[in-house]
């Protein structure tokens, strides 16, 4: 898979911004179909970083009634990334 498609869009938060600025972690929203070696090669890819770890996350939201059936959004995943400490990546 193409780096680009792996690596939908990053998640900028509050706490995600403090954990760029304090601890060198940066999240993204990425494919389902990702593991962590090809999230790993897509972010040093795009971004020319290195990586020195990765964790990642499913979620599912819950589900909600209508008045037209159940209705539920899609499961995303997002990846934790942690870079070496002489590494930064410029999102803004």
């Amino acid at each position: 898979m193409d780096s680009t498609y792996i690596i939908r869009k990053p998640l900028l938060t509050e706490k995600t911004t403090a954990a760029m600025n304090e601890h060198g972690q940066y999240a993204f929203e990425v494919d389902r179909r990702a593991d962590k070696t090809s999230i790993k090669a897509a972010i040093e890819e795009l971004y020319g970083v290195r990586v020195v770890g990765v964790n990642t996350v499913s979620t599912r939201s819950a589900h909600r009634r209508m008045k037209y059936g159940v209705v539920g959004p899609k499961t995303t995943k997002k990846a934790l990334v942690r870079l070496h400490p002489e590494d930064t990546i410029e999102l803004f």
